[in-house]
């Protein structure tokens, strides 16, 4: 007698993703200052951060934000501007999300399609609404993943170990935070070889003496890359270097309330005479919501653009899942609030895993922040371009803190965020003039990139502070000496 089985028809297992898929509206009507962008879907690992990823490929600044995935529904309202304060009027943008987040999320789910197909659709998607989120990667492509310790000048030295063997860089974003470098880039060559990359690991691992190099072949990639996969990567690498150990003095700060424990971190110092009473520090908190079963998580920081993003990447690479959220901006000011559990239902109980949580997200909000003199540059693609630049910047005493390379058809956009050995983000006008001339006839904007701005306190007649703004010899000096020691290391 033959033992039957019963049927599971395939298509069973992703029904409700068919009939309860992810629906995304754009409003433009409800809101006079902001687009409002609403997604209604099941509950799903990680969709709070895909979407966030989708909105920041998208250079869009969340003014505002409700999440609730509560119930196996997962209900989210975003309130976006443009990166000049506007609202979203270009059809392609939300033509871009509601595909994204709507159709390729339900693809995923459904029976793989053949090679061939997938690459036909890929194609046909990435063609038509990812030109501002999106780039192809060029054929014979490299990806390389770095992370060590920081110092001056060593940007210039990975730069001159490619240049060496020819690669042109098609996309790089580099992070410097509390002694730590981190740097994910893509690289192509004409013919690269297993010989080439490991040439390049072992040269690059001698660059950053304990740091870590990673390698490996793309071939010719079907899908494109975007932004947001490399800046969750440089998230994930820092994290990995244990960044956050370095940072500032944590205070506990006790709450009235005997049944609820929070933990505080203060970051950020300010300096009380150069700011009003309303200028605020970094504040981590961490209460406890024992009738719902949540930690409450809460963040008070200067606001900037990929703020949720940084914070929402950290606590799903700390496995904890965000049940509810709200978000809000307050002038130059941001307030964040999650519900959070571990994704095996604890709560954060312990006084170390508080700690743990608040140094990581500490980490996470300061690692973006960019200081010091923005230059910019578009030029032709040349292998050795990057590092002649960045030999320039060094033997004028200049290290580069943050950046992003980018390389669309022909052309290699340059985003480098530099500051003085000494870690001075005011750099005097004749080096920055010396360096010009030094890079003639390449032309490149010259930008002053400063923490964003609180409202000063007036002091004295003219309202300047001395001990910020007067006149030092002795610093002067010491930075001159620093850029003459520097110009002798060698690349």
């Amino acid at each position: 007698m033959e033992a039957c089985c019963p049927y599971f028809d395939p298509d069973y297992e992703t029904l409700n993703a068919r009939i309860f898929g992810a629906r995304v509206t754009v409003d433009n009507e409800s809101c006079e200052t902001c687009t409002v962008v609403k997604i209604n879907s099941l509950t799903e690992q990680d969709l709070l951060l895909e979407v966030l990823q989708v909105l920041t490929d998208m250079d869009l600044c969340i003014t505002k934000c409700y999440v609730s995935s509560d119930a196996g529904w997962f209900m989210d309202v975003f309130h976006v501007k443009d990166q000049e304060g506007n609202k979203v009027h270009d059809k392609s943008v939300f033509d871009y999300i509601q595909q994204t987040i709507g159709v390729a999320r339900l693809q995923e789910e459904l029976e793989p399609k053949k090679p061939e197909e997938m690459m036909t659709s890929s194609s046909e998607y990435s063609s038509s609404y990812s030109s501002k989120a999106e780039h192809e990667l060029p054929d014979n492509c490299t990806e390389i993943e770095m992370i060590g310790p920081n110092r001056p000048g060593i940007f210039s030295e990975i730069s001159a170990v490619l240049a060496e063997q020819r690669c042109n860089i098609v996309e790089a974003h580099a992070w410097t935070h509390n002694d730590c470098l981190a740097c994910v880039a893509k690289i192509s060559s004409d013919e690269p070889t297993s010989s080439q990359i490991t040439y390049l690991e072992d040269h690059l691992s001698m660059v950053l003496h304990t740091g870590d190099v990673r390698a490996r072949f793309l071939g010719s990639p079907t899908s494109p890359t975007s932004h947001a996969e490399s800046e969750r990567r440089l998230h994930q690498l820092m994290f990995a270097r244990r960044d956050f150990d370095f940072g500032p003095r944590q205070i506990v700060r006790p709450r009235s309330d005997p049944g609820i424990t929070t933990t505080a971190l203060f970051s950020g110092e300010i300096d009380e005479g150069d700011y009003n009473d309303d200028a605020r520090k970094t504040v981590v908190s961490i209460d406890s919501c024992n009738e719902k079963r949540y930690s409450v998580v809460n963040v008070e920081c200067l606001d900037r653009p990929r703020l949720m993003f940084d914070t929402v990447c950290t606590l799903a690479d700390l496995n904890y899942v965000v049940f509810h959220a709200s978000t809000s901006s307050h002038g130059v000011f941001a307030s964040q609030e999650f519900y959070i559990r571990h994704k095996d239902g604890r709560l954060l109980d312990s006084a170390d895993e508080r700690q743990l949580v608040i140094k990581c997200l500490e980490a996470a909000i300061e690692r973006r922040i960019c200081e010091g003199v923005r230059l910019e540059l578009c030029t032709e693609i040349n292998s050795g371009l990057l590092s002649y630049i960045t030999r320039v910047l060094r033997e004028n005493g200049l290290t580069v803190a943050h950046a992003d390379i980018e390389t669309k058809a022909e052309n290699t956009t340059h985003v480098l965020y530099v500051q003085e050995i000494s870690g001075n983000t005011k750099i005097d006008l004749t080096v920055l003039e010396s360096i010009r001339k030094q890079l003639d006839p390449l032309a490149f904007v010259i930008k002053n990139c400063e923490a964003p701005p609180m409202s000063p306190k007036k002091k004295g007649s003219n309202g300047n502070s001395p001990e910020r703004d007067g006149f030092s010899f002795v610093g002067m000096l010491k930075s001159k000496i620093e850029r003459i020691s520097n110009s002798f290391i060698s690349i």
